[in-house]
């Protein structure tokens, strides 16, 4: 395939996540079933849910009281696609945690990393789909404010946050242009750092900003901003774990020894 047929089809692919972002008019039937007063989630679904919490909390190590495994995002929402990921959030209490200690905010800030890195072992290890959607699974402090208009038990099956159906109006050529901004930054660095140049600060800055733009959509304008559906975008499409391989082959470099 040459890099122009290349092109054309990283443009339909775009095109074709952009319009997943549209609402549905009812839940994915695969997780859900229509029961009186609302949705519920199947219960073959629930059971597998808890098992793979279940795994994943064996795989910490140490004891947390487990306040609640809840599935959150688009699959917990009117706005699910066949791009969506089932977003299985486990809850506890950081402040529980540390136990009211002096310096509790950096206890915490070890704490989240230490969860982070257990979450990406355990995303990248197991390949787990769930009705053909991919497992994502996510430690959550209960402290932290749910942004999703759709947050389900899984733990108590029943809505903490039950979704309501929206039509937001979703600018497509807003969210390609950033989109494409970003994306053409991030092949920048790449090609950069295959050529050994020194991208480390370029990176680490790239990826504060995407982050940040992201998390100023979501208070701003909740799950349907611009700037979440930019990102969304971005991640559909493989463009944040490119960003994310490169920080960690430009480590991978700089603690090797080559010659």
């Amino acid at each position: 395939m040459s890099l122009f047929e290349e092109l054309i089809e990283d443009k339909e692919l775009d095109g074709k996540i952009v319009k997943s972002f549209k609402t549905k008019d009812t839940l994915s039937n695969e997780i859900f079933e229509k029961v009186e007063g609302g949705f519920k989630m199947h219960n073959d679904v629930r059971e597998k849910l808890l098992e793979i919490s279940d795994n994943f909390i064996d795989t910490l190590g140490v004891e947390f009281f487990i306040h609640d495994v809840v599935l959150t995002g688009s699959l917990s929402n009117y706005n699910w696609s066949n791009f969506s990921d089932v977003d299985l959030h486990i809850i506890i209490d950081f402040d529980e945690i540390v136990d009211g200690d002096s310096d509790s905010e950096s206890f915490k800030t070890i704490f989240k990393e230490f969860f982070d890195a257990k979450e990406r072992v355990f995303n990248e290890k197991y390949n787990l789909k769930i009705k053909g959607y991919d497992v994502e699974i996510y430690v959550q402090d209960i402290n932290q404010a749910h942004v999703s208009s759709g947050v389900y038990s899984v733990l108590n099956d029943e809505w903490i946050v039950s979704p309501e159906k929206k039509n937001p109006k979703i600018d497509d050529n807003k969210i390609l242009e950033k989109s494409e901004e970003y994306i053409k930054k991030i092949d920048d660095l790449i090609s950069k750092f295959e050529s050994n140049d020194d991208v480390t600060n370029e990176t680490s800055n790239l990826y504060k900003k995407i982050k940040t733009f992201r998390q100023s959509g979501l208070e701003s304008g909740g799950e349907y901003s611009y700037e979440n559906l930019t990102f969304k975008l971005l991640r559909r499409n493989g463009y944040i774990g490119k960003l994310l391989k490169l920080k960690t082959d430009i480590v991978d470099k700089k603690l090797s020894i080559t010659q």
